[in-house]
């Protein structure tokens, strides 16, 4: 079955007709030219196809397009426009408006300046789910790691935790919990101790996967 759906996708409305069974990640790739989001597993498992869905995580590889018919739908790719523009997605962290570190959103230069990177293939996937775990952080919600009431303190452990759907086949988790942190604007007194007694250092390597 055929269904005329309009997605807005970083920014901008397109309008297209998708058989009911379609992905959001192969409406995006094969269908639109959006060759952001990563098809890696193509199972919701490895997490380079995360985009944002109206703000929120989701996995593009297990998402109808259907089911995003007027939808708001950003890549990594979308995040430096929106940096460009001045008025990047929830998430966005720095000390300078959006777009002042030549367009990149604040995550992305980040993950430049802490080498979160190796190949490259899954970082589009990571950039976009830092965003949204670090606006998810923003409102307090608690993570699997999270310790009693009150709002969670953004350490190691929770930066793993909250990136933990993400799969790096590189390794290079240590340097994408410093780069997520990074962009959080995490202080130095944060990053040297975490907030539980027995808690992992700084010079831990935490696996986010």
């Amino acid at each position: 079955m055929q269904r005329d759906i309009t997605v807005r996708v970083d920014g901008v409305a397109r309008r297209l007709t998708v058989d009911t069974r379609t992905t959001l990640l192969d409406a995006l790739r094969e269908r639109l030219g959006v060759t952001s989001p990563k098809k890696g597993c193509d199972h919701g498992q490895c997490g380079a196809c995360t985009v944002l869905s109206g703000a929120r995580r989701v996995l593009s590889c297990l998402t109808l397009a259907v089911s995003q018919d007027g939808a708001e739908v950003v890549t990594a790719a979308g995040l430096a426009a929106g940096a460009a523009a001045g008025d990047g997605p929830p998430g966005a962290a720095g000390d300078g408006p959006p777009g002042a570190d030549g367009g990149l959103h604040p995550v992305q230069r980040a993950f430049v300046d802490c080498d979160a990177l190796q190949c490259g293939f899954c970082t589009p996937g990571q950039v976009v789910s830092a965003v949204g775990a670090l606006d998810e952080f923003a409102r307090g919600w608690p993570s699997a790691v999270t310790e009693g009431p009150g709002t969670p303190r953004l350490d190691r452990a929770e930066v793993a935790e909250r990136m933990s759907g993400n799969l790096c086949r590189c390794g290079a988790y240590a340097n994408i919990v410093t780069a997520v942190r990074q962009a959080a604007g995490a202080s130095p007194a944060a990053r040297a101790v975490t907030s539980r007694p027995g808690g992992p250092r700084e010079t831990d390597t935490e696996v986010a996967g």
